[in-house]
């Protein structure tokens, strides 16, 4: 190659590289800007964003929307651990028995995974309905006001299982077998050798098992009337429906409903639901990337 077109080749590389990289940071600045507007907006004065709307830096700051959403702290505090709890136990034992049932139906030496396989999959089709869960829930399982009203449910999910026996099938069968010639057991192999090799997806699944029990409310909605058992998200949804009433009866009364805030409490309640769960996702970052390259690489 000579020594015009090497220079060229290095040229082409470096505006690629720069086009690469202004483009990466307008992806970056259109994920960064609504927060920003988001943390703004939760800082600044309710009058403010009437009259003048959101900005990228409050033209009022105020802390009245924090002050409101931690007036009574110890709740606040009560349902944010009660919301952990449910996460973090919900989050472990539903993804360990969801791996277990998606490596039983991967397994061909199990005469019984395609009528299994299909008895899970029937069940995305068709359900009872609000009704019956609720009368079974609270009539049989007498679940009503108890922790397990707000775990039980969101625990397994169809749709994980299926992505999970999908992504076991990577594993080749050759370590299960070397595994069973060695004297290892079906528990030990699934222990020992499963699940390290099925980290990138059970990462996956367990980031959205985990969101889904840090987002739930509408469980605590049917269950739950002990005040004690209010999930974080239930207790906002309470404290923006509370406030909503406060604003029209001051407002049938002829009374000023600026001073309270209502847009920026939002914001507010949005930064403080968001934070823990935005803390979690650079720890299975890297397995998101894993999880997008298997068998991507043959050998």
């Amino acid at each position: 190659m000579s020594t015009t077109s090497l220079k060229k080749s290095q040229i082409d590389q470096r505006i690629l590289d720069a086009v690469g990289y202004v483009f990466i940071a307008v992806i970056c600045l259109a994920c960064l800007i609504p927060f920003l507007l988001i943390i703004s907006g939760s800082l600044t004065s309710e009058s403010s964003i009437t009259s003048d709307g959101f900005r990228l830096w409050p033209k009022e700051f105020s802390w009245d929307a924090y002050t409101f959403a931690l007036k009574h702290p110890q709740q606040f505090v009560s349902s944010y651990v009660l919301t952990i709890t449910l996460t973090v136990t919900g989050t472990v034992v539903g993804l360990f028995i969801s791996a277990m049932a998606a490596y039983v139906l991967q397994r061909q030496d199990f005469e019984w995974r395609s009528g299994f396989s299909f008895f899970f999959y029937f069940t995305t089709l068709f359900n009872g309905g609000l009704v019956p869960w609720y009368i079974l829930m609270v009539n049989y399982l007498h679940m009503k006001n108890t922790f397990w009203a707000l775990l039980v449910p969101p625990l397994l999910n169809v749709f994980y299982i299926i992505i999970l026996r999908t992504f076991l099938r990577s594993i080749p069968d050759a370590i299960t077998e070397s595994a069973k010639i060695d004297g290892a057991g079906d528990f030990t192999i699934f222990v020992r050798l499963i699940i390290p090799l099925a980290k990138p997806g059970l990462a996956t699944i367990g980031l959205f098992t985990a969101l889904n029990y840090w987002n739930d409310w509408f469980n605590s909605l049917l269950f739950v009337q002990n005040e004690k058992l209010y999930t974080l998200q239930y207790l906002l949804y309470k404290m923006l429906g509370n406030l909503e009433g406060i604003r029209k009866v001051m407002a049938i009364t002829g009374m000023q409903v600026t001073d309270l805030p209502g847009e920026s409490l939002k914001m507010a309640l949005a930064i403080l639901v968001t934070g823990p769960i935005i803390f979690l996702y650079p720890f299975v970052q890297r397995y998101f990337v894993q999880g997008l390259t298997v068998g991507a690489v043959k050998g």
